[in-house]
């Protein structure tokens, strides 16, 4: 009883942090432009780089990281919230950038946030092979949906193999649903190994 107070608190600050849309505003400020109306129309850090460059999409991405990085981080490290409670704390970020009520309810797909809340868990160790794992898979399968589902999978094996931690695998089984189901859509499309472009050669006789 006495890590439920705290759980709930932190859950709930997670998700009110979660649901700030900083790439639509980051969009909209420095931009001048929807992002929704760029690529997927999804309200990320990607399509703000779609919508004007590198630097805006920098920033956008920095801080929906935070969403989960900042919560996560001040819970496990100065506040040591440990154990189970570590598993709802974990899913009020992205949750909150799913489901955002400045966007009427229509978030993102939490693919920062999610990132962000293994930062402030584990600081690098889950992130940098996390990442690893969804940069080589995003460049051998498509859709990218899922190449994050494969990325998913290897992060599993990396906690069954470095931590066997139960709490990080029910961290890891709840983001893991979260982002099935935002991506649900592309993940009813098969698929399948990407094919490298052949440069057109000329000969000449």
């Amino acid at each position: 009883m006495n890590q439920l107070l705290p759980a709930l608190l932190w859950t709930l600050f997670g998700f009110a942090l979660g649901t700030l849309p900083f790439s639509v505003w980051v969009g909209k400020l420095l931009l001048g432009k929807d992002i929704r109306q760029f690529g997927d129309k999804n309200p990320g850090a990607t399509n703000v780089l779609r919508a004007g460059g590198v630097p805006p999409f920098v920033l956008a991405l920095m801080l929906d990281i935070a969403k989960g990085a900042l919560p996560l981080g001040l819970a496990v490290h100065i506040f040591g919230v440990e154990g189970w409670a570590l598993v709802p704390i974990s899913l009020g970020p992205p949750l909150g950038h799913t489901f955002s009520p400045f966007l009427n309810w229509q978030g993102g797909k939490a693919i920062a946030a999610a990132f962000g809340v293994w930062i402030g868990i584990t600081i690098w160790t889950m992130p940098l092979i996390s990442l690893s794992l969804l940069i080589v898979f995003t460049l051998l399968i498509t859709p990218s949906a899922w190449a994050l589902m494969l990325a998913l999978v290897g992060m599993l094996i990396a906690l069954l193999l470095w931590f066997g931690d139960p709490v990080l695998l029910g961290v890891w089984a709840g983001q893991t649903l979260l982002l099935a189901y935002n991506h649900r859509a592309n993940l009813k499309v098969r698929p399948s190994l990407r094919r490298r472009k052949k440069s057109n050669q000329i000969s000449e006789s």
